[in-house]
């Protein structure tokens, strides 16, 4: 994305990047603990979904 947005978008952006990437260790972490099939597909699903998120923050941001 090449359109131009202010520098407090920028830090907004970076915010929730930072906020994503710690949700996706967080979530890639906790399957290993986790006994619960049910939640461990659940946990995978967040995985998969902030994974995604943050490579679309990060195009918004480059």
């Amino acid at each position: 994305m090449k359109s131009r947005i202010g520098v407090h978008e920028v830090l907004e952006l970076h915010e929730l990047l930072t906020f994503k990437n710690v949700c996706l260790t967080k979530s890639t972490i906790m399957q290993s603990l986790v006994s619960d099939p049910r939640l461990k597909d659940i946990m995978k699903q967040d995985v998969i979904s902030s994974t995604n998120q943050v490579k679309e923050l990060k195009n918004h941001l480059s």
